[in-house]
């Protein structure tokens, strides 16, 4: 495997997170000796420093394809990182404490790709679990889970039950009329009328009050006694107090 070591240089000493760092005792390749060190874990990259504050690292481990394991050893706290293949270097480290020892062990056996792969066809197989059980929990439906929708509340299924209304209601005289087409059970007019329908069984709109001209003389005296007579006004009020109280209850009866 070829590295550049100053792109290694740069990425061990840049301000990127690592995933663990701290002092460990590592043995010599020819000498049994241990020598202390300053290590950073980045991804699969472990690299050793002669102190804390050095500017470049002495060397780099790629966590790919090996194992840690307890050793046993001289020294206390041991553990070796022991790659496959009779010509391959075995790293002997030693942590400072017991639970240094289990972060280091903990945090180097999780660093490869190998172990990444293993951990994304788990939550692979999980996610198809849960989308299975989904599946099945919305009635054995074929659609694809994320194809599925909530049923609607009961306030939704309402309004979609209310009859729709037209988009533009009709007009008289620059007014707008209601037309009502469930005329059906409407309760009889009291006021003298034919019911609100002609003689062909279509709605009628609700009379108008009535208008006429005056001349500029008549104005003054006539203007407060319109005003004062609220007849007109009182027949419209009692036919669309008629109408809504119908539509209200021909609603509640849908519902039902």
């Amino acid at each position: 495997m070829k590295l550049n070591e100053r792109s290694l240089a740069f990425y061990a000493t840049c301000d990127s997170p690592a995933d663990n760092a701290g002092f460990l005792y590592k043995r010599g390749e020819r000498h049994t000796a241990y020598h202390r060190r300053w290590f950073v874990l980045k991804g699969n990259m472990l690299f050793y420093f002669e102190e804390r504050d050095s500017r470049e690292p002495v060397g780099v481990i790629v966590l790919e394809g090996c194992n840690v394991e307890l050793c046993d050893s001289a020294e206390g706290f041991a553990f070796a990182i022991r790659f496959g293949g009779t010509k391959s270097r075995t790293y002997v480290l030693a942590a400072e404490s017991q639970a240094d020892m289990e972060s280091w062990v903990k945090s180097l056996s999780r660093a490869s790709f190998d172990y990444m792969r293993l951990v994304v066809r788990e939550l692979e197989k999980q996610l198809q679990e849960m989308s299975r059980g989904l599946a099945g929990g919305c009635g054995g439906s074929r659609e694809p889970p994320g194809l599925w929708k909530p049923k609607p509340s009961g306030l939704e299924q309402s309004r979609e039950r209310l009859p729709a209304l037209p988009a533009v209601l009709p007009k008289e005289n620059g007014c707008a009329v209601w037309n009502n087409t469930l005329g059906a059970g409407r309760p009889p007019d009291t006021s003298g009328s034919s019911g609100g329908h002609d003689e062909e069984g279509s709605p009628r709109p609700p009379p108008l009050p009535p208008r006429r001209r005056v001349s500029n003389g008549e104005a003054a005296s006539a203007g407060p006694t319109v005003a004062q007579s609220p007849s007109a006004f009182c027949r419209l009020h009692e036919q669309y107090g008629r109408e809504v109280a119908r539509l209200r209850q021909d609603w509640q009866q849908r519902q039902r």
